[in-house]
């Protein structure tokens, strides 16, 4: 029962991202348009963070889809960090458009242009209400997804900007302060650019198999270490697989004639999986006559 309730779930969800993607392309289109008659390079910088989020949603729907393919022959871990790499190439571009509208506000400051007040508030208005009612319709799928969770940002950032411009809008159309335009572009490209590096650090941090934040190498192996029978804990190793599991490896040496193999191994999975939430653990014990096979100098250090 619980099953078939979570993959219906799954498909609601695949859907609502597919309608996002149709809705954000068509306010960019409405809001190219608006900017283009009205003047506004902060309408078009809105239009183009649309046109970005409509790529990104389409990217999420893509990588949800590929995610959740079961491991095989080529890829014996599955295909869980197919979200990852959506997430990783949606904020790249994003990067990249922030730093397009940096150039493109600099470039208005200098050289400006006779705006329309009243279209840049008519355009923000509606992108404002779009902006929002994709927003509800992602937040609760972000729970858990890097991937849809970028998108769900890349939402809350349009409101907000379309906020701005809709503010702006109305101080060029009643106290004629063109300035305004060019400078919103600035505060819309900077806070793209923040939210972007912060969560691609994030991204980047699992693809690079690093170890998960908050989680003590040492503490780990001083866990394992204070265990009956454990003698050292070497070669140790702790990843991400995705955002939900960790996974680890490591060389135990064990005391010699203490008790069995399979037994010790067992409470150290158990051990790892109830303190640390690490499901996944690959565990090489070894005698004391190992040693001079492997030897603590292996043995890897948080700041390595």
């Amino acid at each position: 029962m619980g099953h078939d309730h979570s993959h219906g779930t799954e498909n609601v969800s695949d859907g609502v991202l597919l309608w996002t993607v149709i809705v954000n392309l068509g306010l960019s289109v409405f809001e190219f348009v608006a900017g283009a008659i009205s003047g506004s390079v902060a309408l078009m910088a809105d239009a183009l963070h649309n046109t970005n989020d409509a790529a990104a949603l389409l990217i999420a729907y893509i990588a949800r889809r590929i995610s959740r393919k079961g491991a095989d022959e080529h890829y014996t871990f599955g295909y869980r960090r197919a979200e990852l790499i959506g997430a990783m190439i949606q904020l790249t571009a994003l990067i990249l458009v922030g730093l397009y509208l940096v150039y493109e506000a600099v470039r208005r400051i200098f050289e400006p242009e006779p705006l329309l007040g009243g279209w840049i508030m008519a355009a923000a208005g509606v992108a404002l209400i779009v902006d929002v009612i994709t927003a509800w319709l992602l937040w609760s799928m972000s729970k858990g997804s890097l991937n849809v969770k970028a998108a769900f940002l890349h939402n809350l950032t349009d409101a907000g900007a379309s906020v701005a411009v809709l503010l702006g809008g109305a101080a060029i159309y009643w106290l004629d302060w063109t300035w305004v335009d060019p400078v919103l572009t600035l505060v819309i490209a900077g806070y793209i650019l923040f939210m972007s590096f912060g969560l691609l650090r994030k991204t980047s941090r699992i693809l690079m198999e690093g170890t998960p934040p908050g989680l003590s190498l040492d503490a780990v192996k001083e866990t394992i270490e204070n265990l009956d029978g454990v003698d050292n804990v070497h070669h140790l190793h702790v990843w991400e697989l995705d955002e939900h599991h960790k996974a680890l490896e490591a060389h135990v040496r064990i005391v010699e004639n203490r008790q069995s193999h399979s037994i010790l191994r067992k409470q150290i999975k158990d051990l790892l999986e109830n303190k640390f939430s690490i499901s996944h653990s690959t565990l090489e014990l070894e005698d004391s006559s190992d040693a001079h096979r492997c030897g603590d100098e292996g043995m890897i250090r948080p700041e390595d």
